[in-house]
């Protein structure tokens, strides 16, 4: 297996989608092979309602070049998408230019009307999929308040969190996603917007619930070691294997 680094990205989502997969794109390049990334939902467009059709029109050129660009990398983030008529928030995972996983949001966060432009996706699809030796599971942002996921990402050497997360909530995201790399004993790659209305607080936490967040870093890495997890499992073991 390859040695992975961990790197959660920060960045402000523009108006301009060319511009934020530019951004996105200059990041995974600059990123070494063996690294996995995980960026802020909806990254490239945000909940644009506003110019919707647009929105989903960018989705096939977006997902081509991340593809490209997913060479030695694994690259993890949201994406509205239509399918059969039905619009959807898929979480994919990119690595040696294919969609190796994706699924849709299966919690639609409804405070904040999502639930009047797209679809739910089904729980029973969250599942851990292993990528190049890693054990990965992806929460999207509001799915983090459901235990029933927790419960299924059980098991997982990194768990994921594409997220949109709002400012008033702040506390909120920072105790879910260093609760749920404790709970888990996994590594939790954490990604937010740096847009004002989200937290900013992107970040990884260790499997010993250290965090360390981005702060003014738009791309934060550290290094991922299965070990590290093996450790903590024998140490404090709670039959997770």
């Amino acid at each position: 297996m390859h040695r992975y680094r961990l790197c959660s990205l920060l960045f402000t989502t523009t108006t301009d989608y060319e511009k934020n997969l530019q951004t996105l794109l200059s990041f995974i390049k600059q990123a070494e092979d063996y690294t996995l990334i995980v960026a802020p939902e909806v990254c490239l467009t945000a909940y644009d309602y506003d110019n919707f059709e647009a929105v989903l029109d960018f989705a096939p050129h977006a997902i081509e070049a991340i593809k490209k660009a997913s060479r030695n990398k694994i690259i993890i983030l949201t994406i509205l998408e239509r399918r059969n008529d039905e619009v959807f928030n898929f979480a994919k995972i990119f690595h040696n230019g294919e969609v190796v996983y994706e699924r849709a949001k299966a919690k639609l966060f409804r405070f904040g009307d999502e639930h009047k432009y797209m679809q739910e996706g089904s729980v029973e699809d969250f599942k851990i999929v292993e990528v190049d030796g890693i054990k990965i599971a992806v929460f999207i942002c509001f799915e983090l308040r459901f235990k029933e996921l927790w419960c299924k990402s059980e098991g997982a050497d990194v768990i994921a969190v594409p997220s949109w997360w709002g400012v008033l909530r702040r506390e909120h995201f920072k105790i879910f996603t260093q609760a749920l790399a404790l709970t888990n004993q996994c590594y939790v790659v954490a990604s937010d917007s740096k847009n004002e209305e989200c937290t900013g607080e992107s970040g990884i936490i260790t499997p010993q619930g250290e965090a360390c967040r981005n702060g003014d870093i738009p791309c934060l890495t550290q290094a991922y070691s299965k070990k590290e997890i093996r450790l903590m499992r024998r140490y404090m073991d709670i039959g997770i294997e």
